[in-house]
């Protein structure tokens, strides 16, 4: 999934392409807290760093560039950790973006 072509769609202000990003984390880790991803599988998938740079230098965003950033950690808890210290902490960083992703949310409805 690359961001850069989902979101650049020259209609989209900043603030749709903001809501629409945190609305696809919100998916994306939904899955991972299912189990219907791996920590690996969302690495590939939505927390690569061709994401991670159109995130940065497009979106410009300090809460989506954190959301990134935890996003991009996920698989390192699994090769640190022992499994049941992983998946407590695993769980937490789910719910750190989680409330990040909602208070971006916010923020854009606010402003809209």
């Amino acid at each position: 999934m690359q961001l850069k072509t989902l979101l650049t769609q020259p209609q989209l202000s900043l603030a749709q392409k903001l809501s629409l990003f945190g609305l696809l984390n919100l998916g994306v880790i939904e899955s991972l807290a299912n189990g219907l991803l791996s920590a690996g599988d969302a690495l590939q998938l939505f927390y690569h760093g061709d994401n991670c740079r159109f995130v940065r230098k497009e979106l410009r965003d300090k809460i989506a560039d954190r959301i990134m950033s935890h996003g991009v950690q996920l698989p390192d808890l699994f090769d640190i950790l022992p499994v049941k210290d992983a998946h407590r902490a695993f769980q937490q960083e789910l719910a750190t973006m989680r409330a990040l992703c909602l208070k971006l949310l916010e923020k854009r409805r606010l402003v809209a």
